[in-house]
């Protein structure tokens, strides 16, 4: 199985307003921690996900998160 590509070993911290964002779960994307495209030809794809209020929030750049598109410390075991 493939693993997606570790984009940064620390989470994008951001504020997002209101609205639906696309998180790159295959780590190729330049926009990080947004997709871009990047994934075609991967058997990744993004994740969609919805933010009803200005929330500040700390997305995974690791991929390698047990809670999608969020952090959950993960990175922190990482060499």
């Amino acid at each position: 199985m493939e693993q997606p590509t570790i984009a940064a070993k620390q989470p994008a911290t951001l504020t997002l307003r209101p609205g639906t964002y696309y998180w790159c779960s295959c780590g190729r994307s330049k926009n990080q921690p947004f997709c871009d495209g990047a994934h075609q030809g991967t058997p990744f794809a993004p994740l969609e996900f919805t933010v009803t209020e200005n929330s500040e929030v700390a997305l995974c750049r690791c991929k390698r998160t047990g809670s999608p598109p969020y952090c959950d410390g993960s990175h922190q075991g990482l060499r």
